[in-house]
């Protein structure tokens, strides 16, 4: 669903996607590339990889939260290309304190909000095809 439900919205809204718009991926640190297995980092790397591969590791799921959060950066990397009138982005809101996060967590929801509509706010010539976190570039 990390990566479903957002490829399908994504496709079924692009034609009608105004110059300039903002389509942000809420993705997660734990989709990181570093921690994800050599296999599943060879498939998200590929040069040649389609929408369709990315749907093909929805049907067999890459093992969980975190790798399906770095299919979804994948995904925001294709569509910032299909997409070039558009800023397509990925944001990290980072550990929330949310029901998801828990108590522990060090970010309030403010936080995390804040770099969420950082994306939603950016220029129409800013960065697109990137992971940010707090307005700026996080390594994928």
């Amino acid at each position: 669903m990390n990566v479903r439900g957002p490829l399908l919205l994504t496709r079924a809204l692009a034609a009608k996607l105004a110059n300039g718009a903002r389509v942000v991926m809420v993705t997660s640190g734990l989709g990181a590339l570093s921690g994800q297995p050599d296999s599943l980092v060879r498939k998200l790397q590929d040069p040649n990889l389609s929408f369709e591969d990315v749907l093909a590791l929805c049907e067999r799921p890459p093992g969980g939260y975190g790798p399906s959060k770095a299919a979804l950066t994948a995904l925001t990397q294709l569509f910032a290309r299909e997409l070039p009138e558009a800023r397509v982005n990925a944001v990290d809101p980072g550990w929330v304190r949310t029901e998801m996060g828990g108590p522990g967590a060090p970010r309030s929801i403010e936080q995390g909000a804040s770099s969420v509509l950082w994306a939603c706010r950016i220029t129409p010539d800013g960065p697109t095809g990137g992971l940010f976190r707090d307005g700026r570039a996080i390594p994928w």
